[in-house]
């Protein structure tokens, strides 16, 4: 194939010009997001019992789910929450690439089964069926300007005009909206019901008879008598709209011909449907709605469309009315890829000025420079046709690749150069021997490297989307690379370089300086080897003390999953006793509000007082801080973190604890590790409290662990309402009457709905505040008995005081409380999780531990990288015996590969890294990279032995005559990752990761690697018959 390029050198333009062209077409369409949609898809039931308890929810409605839906196909987990408030959330996670609508339909059906037998108002009330990410993209709030907007007017059009918007942008699975839409509030005076001796059974019947919708049909509608001429339509006002009308709903006419109606038992006002949620947006009163995406959903489109949308709607925004982008996730996003694109940027001139450098003319420089980009424009266009985004990995992958792209360019024009120089001959006969001699090589590297990278992509779960992702750019853009190393290279080289004078080396100033110490490197190095290839056994012994010191370091390096980045952003949850009011909640945000206001890295804070990603209730609140840019502060968002919980162990009473968002949003909502404790042998929540606070305990005392906590609302004190069923019976009060009354009174009870502005709203019952404060206001309500007389609930009920979970959780069917915590500082994540799994071991038996989320994820890459590297390691074994038919000569290649193994093993234990997802991609690189160098010896030693030379004669030319180019593609190489290794700022945690690996495994790699690589040939090729030679 060279032969025929150099002969037809516009043929090689014209197809790299088509590269080019199908490269800038792609980039534009490309998606760019941080990561590809690595998070397994998940599917969420939302449910609502309104006035229920956490265990009868769980015993009514959760429990009855699972059992329908733990028959789903793919269901990789699912868990379930049930609080005080009464909502449940079952959240089924799925394998991954199982299709998320598909399996959000297959759920859907399942739910059909299960409906009829819950609980009227659940059913009422709705099962809503989602497909979201667990965290928050962004948070959106309304404020109003000059306080002349009430908080229920905001809520109300945050729900009726701004989310119903928002739910359509593309990308948006759910918007969780914490202001509460209006509804028609009717609220009892029960001593007035008394009065007039009417049941709250009563009251909820007649709004439902005469608060009713009505199709009255059409006047003279066919068929119709002969000669109707007209048909007009009936319209009865059925459905009430205002408080004035719903007062005047009749509960009961006398016999002397008065009533007795809705407003002489209530106070009627049009107010919100809920009043769990206070939101404050720079310590000002707001509503605000979180958006979350859909599984694989872009980050930066999602936004981007949402900030569009908004944009949109703020131009009929009522007077009085602003809206803000309080938290977003995006902009971390957008710079992550900026940043990576400017160290694409970076690595490619440094690798420019090492090809400079050793081939010292522009003419040779010019050809690598020509080809590199064509080559990454390729990529795109494949990326494009794949599917795949512009993200942090896809970049990596590219980043990587410019060092092994130039690679093959190099020894193409470096071998042209030698040859132009040594034999005199002109730029075209020098090109064709110069193919003659390395097309083996460029074919043999290229398979090395494309073969090491292939069992990447096996990999399951998170990782092997990470893998995957890696894995086709890099691939992709070395394929392109040997190919224009094979046709537009040469063709180049033919066509533009000019013959040189043979002492063209001998120059003067920086180059003649540089060339004279390489040609006294090359002396010394080529009076090593051959001192060495007379010293096998001694050699073969500091070999095998180094594969003994890899074995060792690796072993000793602490695992993880993915780093933990600086979003510019972090949260700080607050959880107080579990009876604290609203009030009380509130004093603890007030001296969190005051202390961001003294930070001056801080630009905006959002806190929404009733909400917690482990539960919701008056005891808890979350806010949500977002850091100036990271160009504009010197500080990290660990130094906010650090700061705000020093602050907060000041506050008088509950647990504040700020923490980073998590390293992938899609697969939690904090930092640090999350598992479930479960009690899988039914021991009782009393027990499982106990055993969940035995290992709190135990982890308090380990030195790798810190903040290691029960996620979720801690038991709290209830009123337990006992019925005397015989003496309700004998004075003939039905079960149903105390329960309707209770309903109705102390909790609230949905009638129907009534149309308001073209929304229809909920009619909602509930007794006066003043009426369900205390246990004897309960005890003083009145039911009606068969005989029409009122009876006090005080002659039936008696009331105890207990404790109860606020909030009952399950996993995989079992009961569970959810953990969650971090490592001590200088400890990896892998550390603390096998910290806890030993304590969990002291608990008493039926208690067990699964990992879930980001934490699973984890275990499951950390169990298949042993995997994956013993398959590139036999991948690359096996392509190398095809090419040199022979199964003991690879031998020498893959001895090799320890060699660049220590390096990046000593450069991340004196960094402090750890042994991550991104570390073992460059584990994985360095394995091709290090069989490279010993493929461009072992194939010159066997070309020289063809030749006639004797083998040690043979091994000590191949090492003097590649040593130049290895040096020269190694350097290139090592200098591009450097920018990643000195990266600062957003995403580098990421790129120091990938990077620092690789920067020291290339230079033990290479270094050594020249050194041994004949050793191990002459070793291997003695080790077989002569007759394979």
């Amino acid at each position: 194939m060279p032969q025929f390029f150099i002969d037809r050198p516009v043929f090689a333009w014209v197809i790299a010009i088509v590269i080019v062209i199908a490269g800038l077409i792609s980039i534009p369409q490309l998606p760019v997001a941080r990561f590809p949609a690595i998070a397994p898809p998940s599917v969420s039931i939302f449910a609502s019992y309104v006035g229920a308890t956490p265990q009868v929810i769980n015993d009514s409605v959760t429990s009855l789910i699972e059992r329908e839906i733990s028959g789903a196909k793919n269901v990789l987990y699912f868990d379930s929450s049930t609080d005080s408030s009464g909502s449940a959330t079952i959240t089924v996670t799925f394998k991954p690439g199982t299709d998320a609508q598909l399996a959000q339909v297959d759920i859907q059906n399942r739910l059909k089964a299960v409906e009829s037998r819950l609980p009227e108002s659940v059913r009422r009330a709705g099962l809503t069926v989602e497909s979201a990410s667990s965290g928050f993209l962004m948070i959106v709030s309304l404020k109003s300007i000059d306080g002349s907007v009430d908080a229920l007017a905001l809520n109300d059009y945050l729900a009726r005009s701004i989310a119903p918007e928002l739910k359509r942008v593309a990308g948006v699975g759910r918007v969780q909206s914490f202001g509460s839409e209006a509804a028609m509030r009717i609220w009892i005076d029960p001593m007035r019901l008394l009065a007039y001796s009417i049941s709250m059974a009563e009251v909820t019947q007649a709004i439902q008879s005469q608060n009713v919708q009505v199709a009255p049909g059409r006047l003279g509608d066919a068929p119709a008598i002969p000669g109707q001429k007209v048909t007009v339509p009936l319209n009865v006002k059925g459905q009430l709209q205002t408080p004035e009308a719903f007062a005047g709903i009749i509960l009961r006419s006398n016999a002397d011909g008065s009533r007795v109606t809705l407003g002489d038992v209530a106070r009627i006002e049009v107010g919100s449907q809920s009043s769990g949620f206070t939101i404050l947006d720079g310590g000002k009163s707001a509503t605000a709605a979180a958006i979350q995406m859909t599984p694989g959903a872009n980050a930066l489109s999602t936004s981007s469309g949402v900030r569009a949308r908004l944009a949109e709607l703020s131009l009929t925004l009522p007077a009085g009315i602003e809206y803000a982008i309080s938290y977003d996730t995006a902009p971390f996003v957008k710079v992550s890829i900026l940043k990576v694109a400017q160290t694409l940027a970076e690595a490619m001139m440094l690798v420019f000025l090492i090809m400079l450098l050793f081939l010292q003319n522009i003419r040779y420089t010019l050809i690598p420079a020509i080809v590199a980009p064509i080559a990454l424009l390729g990529t795109f266009a494949v990326m494009l046709a794949l599917g795949y985004s512009i993200n942090v990995l896809t970049m990596f992958g590219m980043v990587l690749a410019i060092g092994i792209i130039v690679d093959d360019a190099i020894v193409v024009v470096e071998n042209v150069e030698r040859l132009m120089a040594k034999e005199g001959l002109s730029p075209r006969e020098a090109t064709r021997k110069a193919m003659s001699e390395i097309t083996g090589a460029v074919i043999g590297i290229t398979l090395v490297l494309t073969a090491v990278l292939l069992p990447m992509g096996l990999a399951s779960g998170s990782v092997g989307a990470i893998y995957r992702q890696f894995t086709v750019s890099m691939a992709v853009s070395i394929a392109f690379s040997a190919f224009l190393a094979l046709s537009l290279t040469p063709a180049l080289c033919a066509s533009l370089l000019k013959p040189i004078d043979p002492a063209h080396h001998q120059r003067k100033g920086v180059f003649g300086w540089f060339n004279r110490g390489f040609d006294r490197l090359t002396e010394g190095y080529t009076s090593w080897v051959t001192r060495l290839v007379h010293k096998t056994g001694r050699t073969m012994l500091v070999y095998l003390a180094i594969v003994g010191a890899v074995a060792y370091g690796y072993s000793t390096l602490a695992a993880a999953f993915v780093p933990e980045e600086d979003q510019g952003s972090f949260m700080t949850s607050v959880t107080l006793p579990a009876e604290a009011t609203a009030e009380r909640t509130r004093d603890v945000v007030s001296l969190f509000e005051k202390h961001v206001q003294t930070r001056p890295n801080i630009v905006n804070n959002l806190t929404i007082m009733g909400f917690g990603f482990s539960g919701s209730g008056t005891n808890t609140a979350m806010a949500f801080t977002s850091l100036k840019d990271w160009g504009q502060r010197s500080g990290s968002v660990d130094d906010e973190v650090n700061a705000a919980t020093e602050a907060m162990a000041a506050a008088p009473e509950g647990e504040v604890l700020s923490m980073k968002p998590p390293a992938i949003d899609e697969l939690g909502t904090t930092s640090g590790f999350t598992l479930r404790l479960q009690d899988r042998v039914n021991h009782g929540g009393k027990a499982l409290a106990e055993a969940a606070a035995q290992l709190t305990q135990l982890a308090s005392q380990s030195k790798l662990l810190s903040d290691v906590r029960v996620d979720g609302l801690p038991n709290g004190p209830s009123v337990t309402l006992v019925v005397d069923r015989q003496k309700a019976s004998a004075l003939g009060v039905a079960y149903t009457t105390i329960s309707d009354t209770l309903s109705g009174s102390v909790g609230s009870t949905y009638v129907n709905d009534f149309p308001r502005d073209g929304r229809l709203q909920q009619v909602i019952v509930q007794a006066e505040p003043r009426s369900r404060m205390q246990v004897d206001d309960i005890l003083n309500l009145h039911v009606h008995s068969d005989s029409g007389k009122m009876v006090q609930l005080s002659e039936i009920l008696t009331a105890e005081w207990s404790t109860i979970p606020l909030q009952v959780t399950r996993y995989n069917g079992y009961p569970s409380l959810s953990l969650s915590g971090s490592a001590a500082k200088g400890v990896s994540s892998g550390e603390a999780m096998d910290e806890i799994e030993q304590l969990a071991l002291k608990l008493p038996k039926g208690f067990a531990v699964e990992w879930t989320g980001q934490s699973l994820q984890e275990r499951q890459s950390g169990a298949q990288a042993p995997m994956l590297m013993a398959f590139s390691f036999l991948i690359v074994f096996l392509v190398l015996a095809a090419l040199y038919e022979s199964w003991t000569i690879p031998l020498s290649v893959m001895l090799v590969v320890p060699l660049g193994i220590l390096g990046a093993v000593i450069a991340v234990h004196l960094r402090g890294l750890e042994n991550d997802v991104f570390f073992k991609v460059g584990l994985i690189t360095l394995i091709g990279l290090s069989a490279k160098n010993a493929v461009l010896i072992v194939e010159f030693a066997r070309k020289r032995q063809r030749d006639g030379l004797g083998l040690a004669d043979a091994v000590v030319e191949a090492a003097r005559m590649r040593l130049r180019p290895i040096v020269m593609t190694s350097l290139a190489f090592t200098l591009g990752v450097v920018p990643l290794v000195i990266a600062s700022g957003a995403s580098s945690e990421t790129q120091n990761a990938i990077g620092t690996g690789l920067f020291g495994g290339m230079i033990s790699g290479t270094v050594l690697a020249v050194i041994f690589v004949p050793v191990f040939y002459l070793i291997i090729v003695r080790l077989i018959r002569p007759s394979k030679v």
